[in-house]
């Protein structure tokens, strides 16, 4: 299936039906009166979080989305038929967006939230609707009333619990793969990971969501390289896991690089809660690990944890400090039987 996080849609409510102009009509019944029924009203537009999907990908193929019209009013007091409505389907996490791309019209972010994007148009009144005293034969119904005509945007934010951030090759998919079932895509050449990618860690009998997106390199928010779209996966996140290859050349540059670039990305996703990772350090000895760790600390400003994704080094540790950072109502809490052993 591929991914696809970002899409236009046009929609469209129903229109709503016709009142009737009627007479009755019959033998032996000198003043019949007016009986022309109602228009039915108009189908509305919804929008749906259900369960089993990941992705926009069914909106690439089918982007126009029309309501029923109502059913014109019919003689004999009869009401016409309502239009059907039509519900779009979508994943947990999609926002729904106005033209503009900023006007948020609706946040889904719960299983089985409902929202309506478009109403139905009323059904007009039929001439029985204006019979008085004093008009017993009115000639006149009102037409119904038109549908709502929109033209919307819908982007897709993974719901995760710890959100992934660095350079292309700084061993994200890497950890993400060996703390989880996930299985991304790992190579050594950048932009291995095209789409985000999601896995469910666990450590203490506890498990949280992890999603990988994407590197970002300098000049993202300008569009190099894959860009920072991708960016909006992680603002659900509850804490960032910043990796930093410490096999680079230039470790504190790495770091303000992704900073920078969260910086004018902008929203609040730089003031989330961080933690700073020096990875990879199998392949240092120890005194090039103080001095990498020593060089990001001063970057960073804060502490730095060093952790190993293939040799499994410290990576419970990192866990653990994740955990720490998501409350207990997001966190799902396994009973101890069924809480399998973590193998560093």
């Amino acid at each position: 299936m591929k991914f696809l996080d970002l899409c236009k849609v046009y929609i469209r409510s129903g229109a709503g039906g016709g009142g009737c102009v009627s007479f009755r009509r019959e033998k032996y019944i000198e003043y019949g009166g007016p009986d022309g029924g109602d228009g039915g009203t108009g189908g509305s537009v919804w929008a749906e979080a259900v369960d089993g999907l990941n992705t926009l990908i069914d909106f690439r193929y089918q982007q126009h989305f029309f309501a029923k019209n109502g059913i014109p009013g019919m003689g004999r007091q009869r009401t016409g038929a309502d239009g059907d409505d039509i519900i779009l389907r979508l994943p947990v996490g999609t926002e729904i967006l106005d033209e503009d791309q900023e006007t948020v019209i609706a946040d889904l972010t719960e299983l089985g939230q409902r929202v309506q994007l478009a109403k139905g148009g009323n059904g007009g009144f039929g001439n029985l609707h204006f019979k008085s005293a004093t008009n017993q034969a009115p000639r006149r119904a009102n037409p119904g009333q038109d549908g709502v005509e929109r033209t919307l945007w819908l982007r897709l934010k993974l719901i995760a619990d710890v959100g992934l951030l660095g350079l292309p090759n700084a061993g994200k998919s890497t950890f993400l793969a060996a703390t989880s079932n996930a299985r991304p895509k790992i190579a050594d050449y950048p932009f291995t990971t095209l789409h985000p990618n999601l896995g469910v860690v666990g450590v203490d009998n506890t498990e949280f969501v992890v999603a990988d997106i994407p590197g970002l390199i300098e000049g993202a928010s300008e569009g190099r390289g894959l860009g920072d779209l991708f960016l909006g996966h992680v603002e659900r996140c509850a804490v960032l896991l910043h990796l930093i290859d410490g096999t680079s050349e230039s470790i504190g540059q790495d770091y303000s690089t992704i900073i920078n670039e969260l910086e004018a990305y902008g929203g609040e996703l730089a003031d989330k809660p961080r933690i700073t990772v020096l990875n990879k350090i199998d392949a240092l000895d120890d005194d090039e690990r103080a001095e990498a760790k020593a060089i990001l600390e001063a970057a960073s400003g804060g502490p730095v944890m060093m952790m190993s994704g293939v040799a499994r080094e410290g990576v419970t540790d990192v866990l653990r400090a994740l955990r720490g950072e998501i409350d207990d109502d997001r966190l799902r809490h396994r009973p101890a039987e069924e809480a399998e052993p973590w193998r560093p």
